[in-house]
């Protein structure tokens, strides 16, 4: 690896220290109340006393982006992991199954992929409701053809392995030598591309929070953020601008991370 991408490396890995630090303990960080209002203080700028200045009611902007992070990054990664868990499931068995079978499920996954993920997130709210859960949902089943198909491939190729063979010759009973010589193969391969996931599910659970289809006021969420100051955005460009960059920082280091590691896995890392 070039020094240059090394420092590009650490520097995204340090965002995500952040992040995580932002998530798992809001309240050192930011001790202010996130949802503690007072209109004699609406619309301050940035300063001393509100590094990130104040919103319409008057709440700590710093606090809300905080206290976001746990919401915005936990139902990205809650997404992401049930799109590994059921791309794997459906993936591999896939792989295994009968011609017709495989065949059957990979046309009804392209037609899938075919979609936008984002479009597909909306039509499953649009069907299951606004609220953060289902949110999680439409993003969770708009990821998951990505994953089945990679499982698929990796499946196949992973039967045919001489190790798997090796292992059938050896007399281990088929559905073992699955399980423990294909599937963590496949789970490896998977967990790089939820590295990547990990941060276009926070994009699209941000936009779709920003159409107010996830977390509703005054729950601080990065994407209800954004939509909070957009009509002020000319006066008070500090509540969208912050948790803006909030956004931004962290789903370009987590695409950073997650290209680094695949460049790793397919041996391309120099």
């Amino acid at each position: 690896m070039s020094a240059s991408r090394r420092i590009l490396m650490v520097a995204a890995l340090v965002v995500l220290a952040i992040v995580a630090a932002m998530a798992l303990l809001p309240a050192l960080i930011a001790p202010a109340d996130p949802l503690q209002t007072d209109v004699r203080s609406a619309l301050e700028p940035p300063s001393a006393e509100h590094w990130f200045g104040t919103d319409q009611s008057g709440r700590d902007v710093f606090s809300r982006v905080v206290h976001g992070a746990g919401r915005s990054v936990g139902i990205g990664l809650m997404a992401t992991l049930f799109a590994l868990v059921v791309g794997l499931v459906v993936g591999s068995l896939s792989g295994i199954a009968p011609r017709m079978v495989d065949a059957a499920a990979m046309r009804i996954n392209d037609v899938l992929m075919a979609f936008p993920e984002f479009l597909v997130a909306l039509v499953v709210v649009a069907i299951l409701g606004p609220g953060p859960v289902n949110v999680a949902i439409a993003v969770t089943l708009a990821a998951v053809p990505v994953y089945v198909r990679l499982a698929r491939v990796q499946t196949r190729t992973l039967v045919l392995a001489e190790h798997v063979e090796a292992a059938r010759i050896l007399g281990v009973p088929p559905v073992r030598a699955f399980t423990r010589h294909v599937v963590p193969g496949v789970l490896g391969t998977l967990s790089v591309l939820a590295t990547i996931g990990i941060g276009s599910s926070i994009l699209a659970i941000a936009g779709l929070s920003f159409l107010g289809l996830g977390p509703t006021e005054p729950v601080p969420e990065w994407g209800l953020m954004l939509a909070g100051g957009r009509n002020v955005l000319g006066s008070a460009w500090w509540i969208a601008v912050f948790p803006g960059v909030a956004i931004t920082l962290t789903v370009v280091a987590a695409t950073i991370v997650g290209r680094t590691l695949r460049a790793r896995a397919e041996g391309r890392a120099s």
